[in-house]
């Protein structure tokens, strides 16, 4: 087999053998000389056919090259199959050298000068009608940019807030009675009246009724629709004594204080409702004008990307043309 300095050649290695059977063929890696001055470009994968009598054909090809001129000798390549090994024929390679007419150097001629090609109208127009196309796309971008400033945005976020339940900001504020320690002190009216109004305020959010802007027997009676008659009776008591410390200078004593606030705590842990949402969604409430504002924001920014990415897609187009051109 002959081939020119630089050429490949394939060199196949066949295997005939039955289904099952373990084959071990050889391994050559990319550069790999399989004999002296001759390389391995690559080998490909083994190929795989039936054959007759149910046995398989395996195929694999070696590609070889070299850059010497010289006839080299193939060694016979082993092949295993089961363990039992097997070698082909010996073979031989022929690399021919590139005829060069030495008996007439006056065809062989220098490298020629790099040549501008003429210009040509027809494949710059393209060119030039997309750059304008371009430039009058990026002045649409501009005025509506322009647009969309001047087109003030409305916030229309929605927030969401965290909030205390009822039971739970009543004895927050009961626990800074406490603390101040005003069961104790000398300003009764004072502490009966923090101590009502966090009830109230408790009864309002938890019950659903204005209970700030009632008198403490229409709490009572609201309250009597649908809560226990004990525990009633005893918040009862707690703003009887409330009414008649703010309104009719009457004095209490420490422990007399310190039940009516049990008292409190108990009415609240009895009646609280505890699996209930801790956070609020609040949404803003928009006009018209401003909805339509909104809108309209929108829709110029969707437009100028979308013009955007046309104008990034045109650039690119451009850019590359000219590549091509240079």
């Amino acid at each position: 087999m002959e081939i020119l300095i630089g050429e490949q050649a394939d060199l196949t290695l066949s295997v005939t053998m039955k289904r099952g059977q373990l084959l071990e063929m050889p391994i050559f890696q990319p550069s790999q000389q399989i004999a002296p001055g001759l390389e391995v470009v690559e080998a490909l994968p083994a190929d795989t056919a039936k054959a007759a009598d149910g046995q398989i054909l395996v195929t694999k090809v070696y590609r070889l090259t070299s850059f010497d001129e010289k006839l080299y000798y193939v060694p016979a390549m082993k092949v295993k199959v089961d363990s039992k090994e097997y070698q082909t024929k010996n073979l031989a390679l022929k690399v021919l050298d590139v005829p060069v007419d030495t008996l007439h150097p006056e065809n062989f001629y220098p490298p020629k000068d790099v040549q501008d090609n003429p210009f040509q109208w027809s494949e710059w127009s393209p060119l030039f009608w997309c750059s304008v196309l371009l430039i009058m796309l990026l002045c649409l971008i501009f005025y509506l940019r322009v647009c969309m400033r001047e087109n003030k945005p409305v916030m229309a976020r929605v927030r969401i807030v965290k909030r205390l339940l009822p039971h739970q900001r009543a004895m927050q504020e009961i626990e800074q009675i406490k603390a101040e320690g005003m069961q104790v002190s000398g300003d009764q009216k004072e502490y009966y009246t923090r101590l009502t109004d966090t009830l109230r305020k408790y009864i309002e959010e938890r019950f659903g009724f204005n209970a700030m802007e009632m008198t403490s027997t229409e709490i009572i009676a609201r309250l009597q629709e649908a809560e226990d008659k004990t525990m009633i009776d005893e918040l009862r008591e707690l703003f009887t004594t409330a009414d008649l410390v703010k309104f009719a200078k009457y004095s209490t004593l420490i422990n007399e204080n310190d039940a009516n606030l049990v008292n409190a705590i108990e009415f609240i842990n009895s009646t609280k409702q505890e699996n209930q949402p801790t956070t609020e969604r609040i949404e803003p409430k928009l006009t018209e004008q401003e909805k339509k504002s909104m809108q309209s924001r929108t829709t110029l920014r969707w437009t100028i990307i979308a013009l955007s990415a046309v104008g990034v897609l045109m650039l690119g187009y451009i850019i590359y043309q000219i590549y091509l051109l240079m």
